[in-house]
């Protein structure tokens, strides 16, 4: 997939946990892991907008796009 998801080095970055970050969220630890992995097909805005407000980032620290 032409789209990279950097959660897990913004989440190192940051010293948050899956499950921490998950409940400040307000999604599964499951969903927040499918996320994390790359293995999503989508993503909610407001889900994008509660992590970053989370994380203090921008959608660009953990999206990023690769031509294949």
């Amino acid at each position: 997939m032409a789209i990279i998801v950097n959660l897990d080095v913004m989440m190192a970055k940051r010293k948050i946990s899956l499950s921490t970050l998950a409940e400040k969220v307000g999604i599964t630890n499951a969903n927040l892991s499918v996320l994390k992995t790359g293995k999503a097909k989508a993503i909610r805005f407001s889900t994008l907008e509660a992590i970053c407000r989370e994380l203090d980032c921008q959608p660009g620290d953990i999206l990023e796009y690769e031509k294949d």
